[in-house]
């Protein structure tokens, strides 16, 4: 059994779309020209983004941003993630969906790779939007913070 978190990426145009937003997988296997799986290592950070649709218009907007697992830890389950990841952030809607994609997009702007952005921010942004509130914004100075207390803890 591999140590290795493995997410199953799908897509089916105007169907589905499973895809990472951000994050460093390790390795990558294509299936077929609509499924791929890439792998994490424990302690590594990705979003997973997920929208299914039909006829009418999606049924489904869903973001999760995970830390990959060691071997037992515990862990959520997240559909097409497996085993599955510890839960930093996991909002359904696309309103929350897109307010999320904003907030990373912020923070790339600041040069700031999202896969080395403090956890509990995630933990924060999650807190924040579950009950229609403004997130506080991601800032090099909290980064910093993080980093530094990163250094000392590992």
């Amino acid at each position: 059994m591999s140590d290795l978190t493995t997410v199953e990426l799908l897509w089916l145009e105007k169907r589905i779309e499973n895809r990472i937003r951000f994050g460093k997988p390790v390795s990558e296997k294509i299936i077929d020209q609509h499924r791929r799986i890439l792998s994490f290592v424990p302690g590594s950070i990705f979003a997973f983004v997920r929208w299914t649709s039909n006829d009418f218009g999606t049924i489904l907007s869903r973001i999760d941003i995970l830390r990959a697992i060691a071997p037992r830890q515990r862990y959520s389950t997240v559909p097409w993630v497996s085993p599955g990841g510890e839960s930093l952030l996991r909002l359904a809607g696309w309103r929350r969906v897109e307010r999320v994609l904003q907030l990373i997009d912020a923070v790339e702007s600041l040069g700031i790779d999202p896969a080395d952005v403090a956890p509990e921010y995630w933990h924060h942004i999650h807190n924040r939007l579950s009950v229609n509130e403004t997130p506080r914004p991601y800032t090099r100075a909290r980064h910093q913070a993080w980093l530094h207390r990163r250094r000392l803890v590992f």
